[in-house]
């Protein structure tokens, strides 16, 4: 399973959630900072209340970035 995370490409050996994929494959990958950060799939923001069950499907691209807050 191929998928893009903040424009590089990463294979998956099997499918997973989001809040597996960012325990056991993006430690390796990609310094994740833990407070305020924000993941959208294919362009839509994927709710941290939604991680543990949202699969990651072959093909998404997914982008993690640091939530901030404006006013």
């Amino acid at each position: 399973m191929n998928i893009i995370v903040n424009d590089q490409p990463v294979t998956l050996s099997a499918p997973m959630t989001v809040q597996q994929f960012l325990e056991h494959q993006l430690l390796e990958h990609i310094e994740l900072p833990q407070s305020g950060t924000a993941l959208a799939i294919n362009q839509t923001i994927i709710p941290r209340s939604e991680w543990q069950t949202h699969q990651i499907n072959d093909g998404d691209t997914i982008l993690l970035f640091q939530a901030i807050a404006g006013g």
